[in-house]
């Protein structure tokens, strides 16, 4: 959520100021009274010239009047650090005025300023108490002043009734410009508060799902390392009596080791939670696909799954990323648009595997639930994706849905890897025949490497199924 728009009045203007070097509050009550001197001098110069004949006005009072004038203005420097003197000192010098020249209402933009000034700074009541009691004074003086100078009751009525209203009206205006200001400081603060959660929420989750990426990592690198310690065992059997079959078993050990080194510095630095488990059940993949669409028809769920291209090998770790990925992308559909088609395509393409996850909008009258982790799931696919140097990218689709589309990539020797990789099964054969061959090795002729070695004997589909060290 964005909270740059959430700036309060003026906020511009100060930042403006600041640029200028006009700091602090009586500077700028400084400027402020001197820009209203200027233009109040200017308008009085204007107004008293277009005056009728019968009101015209001599020099020596319209002297006076541009003085009281520049007075009246030249206290709004006190307006933020002595508010009663402010009030005073241009109810002061208003009733001055009238007294000067009680058959015109001169009045510059001082009450107005002043009046505003004491509903921002002070609480709505006592601002409006204030103001009222500034109001009625300034009216009481003008009464005694117009009847003094001969005023008529017409004149009275005038700077009561002008004088009530611009000390109310504008203290009401400063005080709705102080609410307006304090309810924006509010959201901004709830907004920064509303990020802050997020942000917390969305790290939270990241850490538990590197954590159980960690305890995957584990399983991945136990399969790898049990298969290793089984064929080192048929290649130690092998060294004296087939050297060819004995490199080639010491070869197939060392891209092994080599997968395995790679998957480990991919989650260098994760930590894992102590709830981890012991890493006996087999990893999910893109093969349990087909389990994952079941369990969500079960639930409700209108979900396809297309599979398009020929399987290429994929790594483990990337291998379960993908499951995971789709595994959310799908949930996330049924919390956010409950009833929509769900569409998961798994493209093998050509150096890249890429498992595509589209819905439709939420059904008429249904509502998705929000809660309040919305972003964490984004933030953990993703996170999924960069770890095996794969994309994701995510968002919504033109007719209303949404669309999560993440290509992890294959390498180009992953085919020769993946046929000198064993599964856990026939790791496990190759053992338990090395181990046979052991026992009647002095009547038996030497093996062959087709018989212990993955890269001589016809590769068998791997089936999932895990060995845990």
């Amino acid at each position: 959520m964005a909270t740059t728009h959430l700036t309060a009045p003026g906020a511009r203007w100060d930042a403006f100021l600041d640029r200028c070097g006009v700091r602090g509050p009586v500077a700028r009550d400084a400027l402020l009274a001197a820009t209203c001197t200027v233009v109040a001098v200017l308008l009085s110069v204007a107004s008293v010239g277009l005056l009728p004949d019968e009101l015209a006005v001599s020099p020596a009072r319209r002297l006076a009047l541009l003085l009281l004038i520049a007075a009246q203005s030249a206290a709004l420097v006190l307006r933020r650090v002595r508010l009663a003197a402010c009030v005073a000192l241009v109810v002061a010098t208003q009733v001055a005025l009238v007294a000067v020249a009680p058959d015109l209402s001169v009045r510059s933009f001082a009450p107005f300023v002043a009046a505003a000034t004491v509903g921002t700074l002070l609480p709505a009541a006592r601002a409006l108490r204030l103001a009222a009691g500034a109001g009625v004074a300034e009216a009481a003086l003008a009464t005694v002043a117009v009847l003094v100078r001969g005023g008529t009751a017409l004149d009275v009525a005038t700077h009561v009734s002008t004088s009530l209203a611009v000390w109310l009206a504008s203290a009401l205006v400063g005080v709705y410009v102080a609410t307006r200001r304090a309810h924006l400081v509010l959201l901004r603060e709830r907004a920064e508060q509303a990020e802050r959660d997020r942000d917390t929420r969305v790290h939270a989750a990241v850490a538990a799902e590197r954590a159980r990426l960690a305890r995957e990592l584990h399983d991945v690198a136990a399969h790898h390392l049990s298969g290793m310690v089984v064929q080192a065992a048929a290649v130690e059997r092998l060294v004296g009596r087939d050297p060819d079959a004995a490199r080639e078993g010491a070869r197939w050990l060392r891209d092994q080791g080599r997968a395995t080194l790679d998957n480990l510095r991919q989650v260098v630095g994760l930590l894992r939670g102590d709830d981890a488990p012991d890493g006996t059940a087999p990893l999910p993949g893109l093969a349990a696909l087909p389990d994952l669409v079941a369990q969500a028809r079960d639930l409700g769920d209108d979900v396809e799954l297309v599979v398009a291209g020929d399987a290429a090998p994929l790594a483990p770790l990337g291998d379960v990323s993908l499951y995971r990925i789709a595994q959310q992308a799908v949930t996330n559909a049924r919390q956010h648009a409950p009833g929509a088609r769900v569409r998961v395509r798994v493209e093998h393409a050509p150096g890249a595997v890429v498992v595509d996850v589209t819905n439709g909008p939420a059904s008429r009258g249904v509502r998705g639930t929000r809660g309040d982790h919305g972003g964490a799931g984004l933030a953990v696919m993703r996170e999924r994706a960069a770890l095996v140097g794969g994309t994701l990218d995510a968002g919504p689709t033109p007719d209303g849905g949404w669309r999560v589309h993440a290509r992890v990539p294959v390498e180009a020797d992953a085919h020769g890897d993946d046929a000198r990789e064993t599964d856990a099964r026939g790791v496990a054969s190759a053992g338990d025949d090395a181990r046979e061959h052991d026992t009647h090795a002095q009547d038996a002729p030497a093996p062959r490497a087709h018989e212990d070695l993955p890269g001589g004997r016809p590769a068998a589909p791997h089936d999932g199924t895990e060995v845990t060290a």
